[in-house]
């Protein structure tokens, strides 16, 4: 039995390894969705957002919370523009809801 051997030059190899790599999906980092999530939360704490979470809750507290629904806090422009980027990254990492 004859076996068939297939040979690529170095930049068809490097071409298919890149292709390869860019369809693999990006793996969460465990450290990383943390700290985006922190970040996230802390923005909300800052403008009183009553935790339901028990990790929310553990993490923050809901000591002088004002807003029970998250559409009521009211957010600055800044802090709605840092919150959507974060939540881009947690999306493309596939941080854990």
């Amino acid at each position: 039995m004859h076996r068939l051997r297939l040979s690529f030059g170095p930049a068809l190899a490097g071409a298919g390894l890149l292709a390869a790599l860019a369809s693999t999906p990006a793996r969460a980092d465990p450290e990383t969705c943390a700290s985006l999530w922190t970040s996230r939360n802390e923005i909300y704490k800052a403008q009183g957002y009553c935790f339901r979470t028990q990790r929310a809750i553990s993490a923050f507290g809901n000591a002088g919370c004002q807003y029970d629904n998250i559409e009521d806090v009211p957010l600055s422009a800044n802090d709605r523009r840092a919150i959507a980027d974060i939540v881009r990254q947690e999306r493309a990492l596939r941080c854990p809801r």
